[in-house]
């Protein structure tokens, strides 16, 4: 019997014995699931967008959130490029305005802090009350935090209030963020699941590149709206993305945590599941839920921490870090302010952010194609090791110190956008929603992300003293810190870091119940695997009655 053939047939009802033996419920639900994984497994990206098209518009939504999130935190963080609000938050030094490093840390490792909490409460608050309330609150949040940062200008202490704006939006975006990645890492057909999550780290670029434009028209304007319109139009762009939130269904994997069997099912079917395949996801669904919950039972956030979670909760969050000490948040943070030291006039410079922006949009594309071809693991491990190599030579060229030596840091420094996104820039986010065992997936999610933004915070405050004129004035050579700290991340990810293309959920849960040594993901054959291989076998057999 072929595939396609027992697509179309196979229900909860149609099942009724397995070698003349009658099934009892849990039998039958758990034969069910392991068919519906198998045919997942042989899927094509394709076939799975044809087969799941409402589903992948969801993903598309979760991603949208991604990019309002990005879009909001570029927002606040960028216009220090802007010689206005540095004339208008800053202070005179050497013939120009520059802003105070204790504020410019403030502002960006504020809100870094803030997003710490705020992913452990939306973690918290999604798994109480579900991924679709939750985002409510965040978007709450996110225009609450708007309103500040537009108003702070008219105040007697600007720092002071625009630092309160970001900080409240700072705990909206991370709440939002690990809401929105485990959203995703939930409905994600398995076929499509790399490629969308890779789409999530094209969000973050997307985002850049709306700021960069707007930046680029506005702000070279003598007067507070070549700044402000920055923050006007964060209405604009979260509005848009929380206008389509009343019509999102929740998660039919929370839902069926919380034992809601019918609303799962109406999910399903909102998602464009016919009632077949609605059952099959159910099936598959429940059956990986009922194997985590044997290990993780009365989840809390010390269950991430025990068994094989430990090392699950580990892997998710590595890569994350390791994106904090490869350089990141100083190349996304300064370039464009960078580029004005190193020569290059403020209308240029916002030229050069626009182009910074769309090599980076451009890469998270390749990744999008060969993180399925090529795999999690080789794209992180050697992107780091290419990372490595180009962030010394960035750091080389900055010791020379000539002016074509400094605009040469910068063709590297767009380089390095390239390199990152089609790199650890994509399958960090990869990772992050697909190593989590599913009833603590919010939860692991939460501490990979508020550990990022521990790093992230430590950064943003050092940063500042390290980098800026009228401190360490490092410049450029700031590379050879991150370089530094990038051999090491090598050395973990080339003995601790799995591949995990390909694989289930409940694959994943087998693999790391057994200890499976990360270099052995790839070729190990699971029990999972097997049992769902032989029970599509005696379908196809007439064994299983259809």
């Amino acid at each position: 019997m072929a595939l396609q053939d027992t697509k179309q047939d196979l229900s909860l009802a149609d099942i009724d014995h397995v070698e003349g033996k009658e099934l009892g419920t849990v039998d039958h639900d758990e034969y069910v699931g392991q068919f519906a994984e198998q045919e997942a497994h042989e899927e094509t990206p394709w076939q799975a967008l044809k087969s799941h098209p409402w589903s992948s518009v969801w993903v598309v939504y979760g991603i949208g959130i991604i990019i309002a999130c990005s879009f909001d935190n570029n927002a606040g963080g960028n216009v220090i490029s802007i010689p206005r609000f540095r004339q208008d938050y800053g202070s005179p030094f050497d013939g120009n305005y520059v802003l105070p490093a204790q504020w410019q840390s403030a502002y960006s490792g504020g809100p870094a802090a803030s997003s710490v909490f705020g992913t452990f409460g939306g973690s918290y608050i999604s798994d109480k009350i579900g991924r679709k309330w939750t985002m409510a609150i965040c978007y709450v949040l996110l225009f609450a935090g708007i309103t500040v940062e537009v108003i702070s200008h008219n105040q007697s202490n600007p720092n002071a209030v625009f630092f309160a704006g970001k900080l409240i939006n700072g705990f909206a975006i991370g709440g939002l963020l690990a809401t929105a990645l485990t959203y995703i890492g939930e409905i994600a057909p398995l076929a499509l699941r790399g490629i969308l999550l890779a789409l999530s780290a094209i969000a973050f670029t997307v985002g850049g590149i709306i700021i960069t434009l707007i930046i680029n028209s506005f702000g070279t304007l003598n007067s507070e709206w070549a700044y402000k319109s920055c923050f006007v139009a964060q209405y604009g762009v979260t509005g848009i993305v929380a206008a389509f939130w009343i019509f999102m269904p929740e998660s039919p994997t929370w839902l069926l945590s919380r034992g809601r069997d019918q609303h799962a099912a109406r999910a399903l079917k909102r998602m464009g599941h016919s009632q077949v395949q609605g059952e099959k996801a159910i099936a598959t669904i429940k059956l990986t839920l009922e194997r985590a919950r044997a290990e993780t039972a009365g989840v809390t956030y010390l269950d991430c921490f025990k068994k094989s979670n430990l090392r699950r909760t580990i892997i998710a969050s590595m890569p994350l870090s390791i994106q904090a000490f490869c350089g990141v948040f100083w190349v996304a943070g300064f370039s464009t302010y960078y580029m004005q030291l190193a020569g290059y006039s403020t209308a240029m410079s916002f030229k050069l952010g626009i182009v910074q922006q769309v090599i980076s949009m451009v890469g998270n594309l390749c990744a999008c194609v060969l993180i399925e071809r090529v795999g999690r693991r080789a794209l992180t491990l050697w992107g780091i090791v290419a990372l490595t190599i180009l962030l010394m030579v960035t750091g080389g060229l900055a010791c020379v110190g000539t002016p074509s030596a400094n605009k040469g840091t910068v063709a590297l420094i767009l380089f390095y956008c390239w390199l990152y996104n089609v790199t650890i820039g994509a399958t960090a986010y990869v990772a992050l929603a697909e190593i989590g065992t599913s009833r603590l997936r919010a939860k692991t999610a939460s501490i990979a992300i508020g550990v990022q933004g521990c790093f992230s915070c430590m950064w943003n405050f050092v940063l500042p003293y390290l980098f800026n004129p009228d401190q360490a004035n490092l410049g450029a050579k700031t590379a050879f810190i991150f370089g530094g700290f990038s051999i090491f991340c090598c050395v973990y990810l080339y003995f601790y870091h799995p591949e995990t293309k390909g694989r289930s959920y409940q694959e994943l849960d087998e693999l790391f119940a057994k200890g499976v040594p990360a270099r052995q993901f790839a070729s190990y054959v699971t029990d999972a695997q097997t049992e769902a291989i032989q029970v599509k076998q005696r379908v196809q057999d007439g064994e299983l009655s259809l």
